[in-house]
């Protein structure tokens, strides 16, 4: 933090602005755009070359809702208490106004925007009123072709290409490749936010914010050292980007920021590769519904064993890409040690014809890897383990072979009988591992993208540790996320679209300072 007393004059800014955004991901591109329209001079920042976030690796489907009343219900039920009602009511508004505010965006570009039913992922009351909404073309648009960087599902790229082409058409300025250092704040000590110390390509500049900052610069899925200060387990692999290391979080404290949620991640289990430099997660397979066991009906090849060859979860939760790595945090005192971390996923030969195992995901230029078709090259290159018989393949991953074919005979019996007694997986996702040759691939903890960061209040003004806004600083997207216990799938995205709608129009509201 920057004290403006540090400064002569107000006339030492290098460059001002009514708003400032940090990050140019979802969130960051839709608080531009309100700040803007809204008849603001508006700069919009990121730290890497490539803008975009994790956002831009995303599916793309928005979670929407056709009640608010029914959404908040339901917010209020998988927050459990961990996010204020009025943060939960504001979130749950936008949700139910999504679809029409981005036809209104996609008027841009022409893109098609289109509603699928889905219900939430958990048969809490108010369930029943969600959907998704989607962009499933923009004309002479392909995902790979203008993003060669990215490696995710192309209606993320798509949802992220109709936020640039408005940025553009609105004129925004961006700096791209522009960490910010520090927040400026007044003289006096009242920590209005005034501006922003950040590293240009042409150095270090000053600048102004007549209005103020909105923080939409993600998480910090790839800072070591915090995740090891928050979380239990370790170690945990970032999946998507190197970009997220608590920029926002840090800065927010320096100011006095509350935090909230910094346990919570979204997250699953999946490879280390030696030669890439993310997690790679496992295949994603369809979610199921609690009390709709029957409609989980796509089978997974494999099972997780421990280091000691001993299965200890159900491996296909209702969100497998969610909460999967919850059972590996187990700690044992007698041993002093992660049993669980790494596991191993086991699977035959008809798993490996099945599908490719892996997925990787990514919004990087300089990693290059993806997955081979038939699991071949990760077999060859000893990613994936291969042997001729179950006692060769725990002499392998060095566990004790009795163990590891005790696990598989129970397991195979229970696919017989289409139950899993020990962890209750859906029978329709059960399947034997009988055929030859057999497969290991060690796995760990796997984050997509961090929850916690500081606490923010329904108008996303970020909140000091006695309950007060901190002055002029706003915050939008997964930093400081409502999503407090039980996740939903694609609220993230539509968290970084109702608070950067939220931030913008805030931020603009305000009186220029000074």
């Amino acid at each position: 933090m920057v004290n403006a007393s540090e400064r002569k004059e107000e006339s030492e800014f290098d460059a001002k602005y009514d708003v400032i955004v940090v990050g140019y991901g979802y969130a960051g591109g839709i608080a531009a755009i309100e700040a803007h329209d809204a008849g603001s001079s508006v700069l919009l920042i990121d730290k890497m070359a490539n803008p975009g976030g994790i956002s831009v690796c995303s599916y793309g489907a928005m979670r929407s809702a056709h009640n608010s009343e029914l959404a908040f219900k339901y917010l209020q039920k998988t927050n459990a208490g961990r996010t204020p009602d009025a943060v939960l009511r504001a979130l749950a508004d936008g949700m139910s106004k999504i679809e029409p505010y981005m036809r209104k965006l996609a008027e841009v570009n022409g893109a098609t925007v289109n509603p699928r039913e889905k219900v939430a992922n958990y048969p809490f009351e108010g369930y029943e009123t969600f959907y998704q909404t989607l962009i499933e073309e923009i004309p002479n648009f392909d995902p790979a072709t203008y993003y060669p960087h990215v490696r995710g599902a192309p209606g993320g790229a798509r949802v992220f290409k109709t936020l640039e082409d408005n940025v553009a058409k609105r004129g925004i300025e961006i700096w791209l490749e522009a960490p910010v250092q520090t927040l400026i704040t007044a003289s006096g000590g009242s920590r209005e936010v005034q501006g922003i110390v950040v590293q240009t390509t042409d150095g270090v500049q000053r600048v102004q914010a007549r209005k103020a900052v909105i923080l939409a610069c993600g998480g910090f899925e790839a800072n070591e050292e915090m995740k090891r200060q928050y979380w239990q387990m370790t170690p945990v692999l970032a999946a998507t980007t190197n970009s997220n290391t608590g920029d926002g979080i840090r800065m927010a404290q320096e100011l006095g920021a509350k935090l909230w949620h910094m346990w919570h991640y979204h997250g699953s289990y999946g490879f280390q590769h030696s030669e890439y430099p993310y997690a790679i997660r496992m295949k994603r397979l369809p979610d199921w519904i609690p009390g709709r066991e029957a409609t989980a009906v796509v089978q997974m090849t494999w099972i997780v064993v421990d280091k000691f060859g001993r299965r200890y979860m159900n491996e296909n939760p209702p969100y497998t890409q969610d909460t999967s790595h919850r059972p590996m945090e187990f700690f044992d005192t007698v041993t002093q040690d992660f049993p669980r971390i790494p596991s191993y996923i086991i699977f035959d030969e008809i798993g490996r014809r099945r599908y490719r195992v892996g997925a990787p995901t990514r919004n990087d230029p300089n990693a290059h890897y993806d997955w081979s078709e038939n699991n071949f090259r990760e077999i060859e290159s000893g990613l994936i383990k291969k042997a001729d018989s179950i006692y060769e393949l725990a002499k392998t991953i060095e566990v004790e072979p009795d163990i590891l074919e005790t696990t598989l005979t129970r397991w195979n019996e229970a696919c017989s009988v289409k139950k899993d007694p020990d962890f209750g997986r859906p029978a329709g996702t059960m399947m034997k591992i009988q055929r030859p040759p057999f497969y290991a691939g060690e796995v760990w903890p796997v984050v997509s993208n961090t929850q916690g960061g500081p606490e923010h209040d329904s108008n996303q003004r970020i909140i000091d540790i006695d309950d007060n806004p901190i002055p002029r600083l706003f915050a939008a997207g997964e930093l400081g996320s409502a999503w407090g216990h039980l996740y939903m799938s694609g609220g993230n995205l539509a968290e970084c679209l109702v608070t950067g709608q939220i931030a913008g129009k805030e931020a603009a509201s305000l009186e220029r300072w000074g």
